[in-house]
């Protein structure tokens, strides 16, 4: 299975969209850990929406559609 989701930094309040195939919390513990440049600056985080697949390619769709302009409208209007 494969998770899209959004972290929301709890210290710039700016949002982070991705994907995992792995258990979605294990990856916030990376992300919290300071995995990449951009999660280790705008720590610490909540996760905010999350969406579970059934296989790669829709969630790597979901997750192009959460970055575009339409897909931050969707989240801005949910949140």
């Amino acid at each position: 299975m494969y998770a899209v989701y959004v972290l929301k930094s709890i210290k710039t309040s700016k949002r982070y969209v991705g994907y995992t195939a792995k258990d979605l919390f294990d990856r916030l513990k990376e992300h919290i850990s300071g995995s990449n440049k951009w999660t280790r600056v705008n720590r610490p985080f909540k996760i905010i929406y999350k969406e579970i697949f059934q296989n790669k390619t829709e969630v790597i769709r979901r997750e192009k559609f959460l970055k575009s302009g339409q897909g931050r409208k969707f989240l801005d209007d949910l949140l």
